[in-house]
């Protein structure tokens, strides 16, 4: 049965107990059909090619595609061959033969993409209504922006349609739209995640961004994209690291009372106060700290000649067919024809001067925590007004890629009206896994829906941390577990525990025979004919690997183990000869709990396992 929930631990567990991903499949698309909102898609993958792709994803395996099975959306400013990009601009429509960096390394999870969405047009403005296309509909009330510019993207995830999906951030994208829908907006590292197959906005500054209903759900996604890639020199070496928390008392800055900015909306306001409330029993102590630089150097985003670099983008687009665009994306863009080139310097010496005075923060804090948009904006105030209401939802999010640092919008205590009311942790480039982590327990402790979904979050469950792009993954059972007479051999080659563990209990443990120290010796079985053991997955560089599985002596073997947490990774296996006088210890459970009733293992090289 198809779970309500399409968290990737509720989709993983389903598909573990035997669900395929073509029911997944079949069912995001009667979801769409059933919800009645044109807006959230400018383009859908035909449903039998989504089914194709689900059908051919091979053999469940959650360590080699992480994403196994899982649906997600792209925003209609990055590349999928064979979908057409149009930026929400009609005209400027093409259909590109090659798909984006950030969308392959998805694909090559085991994602399933099911459509691109729609977009304030060239991913200018943070509203969500800058399109030509319908509008998508705010999760919460058809009366309210969505937010943008990745309005569909987010709208996608809020009402369940997807797991996760692809925005882009250069002012508050991936952030704005996230908390006025409730879900959680993640605003990478600059460069972290390459921008090949991207139209920029700003290519300097613009960031593929994530949106998703849970923490872990956007930071598995994050962690899979992430890397550089040569055919994009804007793409960096992001070491991101596991989710891990805070030290106890740690300090999280937030705006003092002139810096508290919500143009009237009272309701935004206390929310924020409750939410900080609430942030406080986290562990962390809040300091007020006065913005006033950081809003400096947002005005620099839009009022300054960074407005030149979307100019650039789609110059000669723009100088052929003028009238292609809406007037008021038109007017933003042309806008940058004003600004010289002394104008763009004067820029950049002023933003590094405010640099400057915003680096001393970070020697005080570890994280700063600010409302995410300051006031929840209607359509008809859209209309009266397309400029204004735009800039004000900025106000708490321009500041952010000038100034290269990472972000994550999650969602807070609702406002008194039942509208969601997001709060943003910032840190400097590199501590993406820093404010992850706060942001998780800050948003379970909140209480709140995932989404507009009405589903609760999954009850938190330990992370399963697995190996690194440059790492293979190996079981151990015997002498090598932590604390163990041979475990000081894989930390020789550079290994790393990266979780503990059981087989599926299609495995017997034997105590081997044999000179010297015994062995122990894992042998798989027909299913309901063994016992779940207790193992440790390391993770090892490939030269380490290969050095370490050379010393492997018979009748011991490295084959692929099946784990209760649905991963398969290589590890210690026994042939069935080597079982012949052995002592089958299985009931025990694993090899510690044996040794620690009475065996000792000598330190012995050859006590393998």
């Amino acid at each position: 049965m198809v779970p309500v929930s399409f968290d990737i631990a509720s989709l993983h567990e389903s598909y573990r107990a035997g669900l395929s991903p073509t029911d997944v499949v079949r069912e995001v698309y009667a979801r769409h059909r059933k919800l009645g909102d044109p807006g959230i898609f400018i383009s859908l993958v035909d449903e039998a090619e989504a089914l194709k792709a689900a059908s051919a994803l091979g053999p469940f395996d959650p360590v080699a595609k992480p994403l196994w099975g899982i649906p997600f959306a792209v925003k209609d400013n990055i590349d999928v061959a064979g979908l057409t990009t149009t930026a929400a601009c009609p005209a400027f429509s093409r259909t590109p033969a090659e798909t984006a960096s950030a969308v392959e390394r998805l694909l090559a999870a085991g994602a399933i993409v099911i459509g691109k969405t729609n977009l304030d047009q060239f991913a200018t403005g943070l509203v969500g209504v800058r399109s030509p296309y319908p509008i998508p509909l705010n999760s919460f009330d058809p009366e309210l922006v969505p937010g943008g510019s990745s309005s569909g993207s987010a709208v996608a995830v809020a009402r369940g349609l997807v797991t996760f999906a692809l925005g882009t951030d250069t002012a508050g994208s991936g952030r704005v739209p996230a908390g006025l829908n409730n879900i959680v907006g993640i605003k990478p590292s600059l460069g972290a995640i390459p921008v090949h197959g991207v139209l920029p906005a700003c290519k300097s500054l613009d960031c593929v961004s994530v949106f998703a209903l849970a923490v872990d759900d956007g930071w598995t996604a994050y962690r899979v994209m992430a890397g550089t890639d040569s055919r994009d020199p804007w793409s960096r070496n992001v070491s991101l690291g596991e989710l891990a928390a805070l030290p106890p008392g740690s300090v999280v800055a937030v705006p003092d009372a002139a810096s508290r900015r919500f143009f009237g909306d009272d309701a935004m306001a206390e929310a924020f106060e409750a939410s900080l409330t609430l942030l406080g029993r986290q562990g962390v102590t809040l300091q007020p700290v006065d913005l006033q630089p950081f809003f400096e150097v947002a005005r620099l985003l839009y009022e300054g000649a960074w407005v030149a670099e979307r100019y650039a983008a789609i110059r000669s687009f723009l100088e052929e067919t003028p009238d292609a665009l809406l007037p008021v994306t038109r007017g933003i863009i042309e806008g940058a024809r004003k600004f010289s080139a002394a104008d763009a310097f004067a820029g950049l010496y002023r933003l590094a001067e405010l640099r400057v005075k915003t680096e001393g923060l970070w020697e005080k804090v570890r994280a700063l925590a600010v409302p995410t948009v300051p006031r929840a904006y209607r359509k008809a105030e859209l209309l009266a007004d397309p400029i204004g209401p735009n800039s004000n939802s900025g106000v708490y999010t321009n500041f952010v890629n000038l100034l290269n640092l990472c972000a994550i919008s999650i969602p807070g205590v609702y406002r008194r009206d039942g509208l969601p009311a997001g709060i943003t942790l910032i840190a400097p480039a590199g501590k993406d896994a820093l404010i992850a982590e706060l942001g998780d327990r800050f948003h379970r402790a909140a209480g709140v829906s995932m989404g507009a979904t009405g589903n609760a979050l999954p009850a938190s469950r330990p992370r399963i941390s697995t190996a690194s792009k440059d790492e293979i993954e190996l079981v151990v059972v015997g002498a090598h577990l932590s604390g163990m007479a041979l475990n000081h051999e894989l930390r020789a080659v550079g290994a790393r525990l990266l979780r503990q563990g059981e087989t599926r209990p299609d495995y017997r443990l034997y105590a081997l025979q044999g000179s010297g120290p015994r062995r122990p010796g894992l042998v798989r079985v027909p299913a309901g004919q063994g016992t779940p053991i207790t193992v440790e997955v390391w993770g090892l560089p490939p030269e380490g690997f290969g050095r370490f599985v050379a010393a492997v002596p018979s009748p011991l073997c490295i084959g692929t183990l099946h784990l209760a947490d649905g991963t398969r990774p290589k590890g210690f296996l026994c042939e069935n000869i080597g079982t012949e006088g052995a002592e089958d210890i299985s009931a025990l459970g694993g090899w510690r709990t044996f040794v620690e009733n009475g065996f000792i293992v000598r330190k012995s090289a050859s006590a393998l396992g």
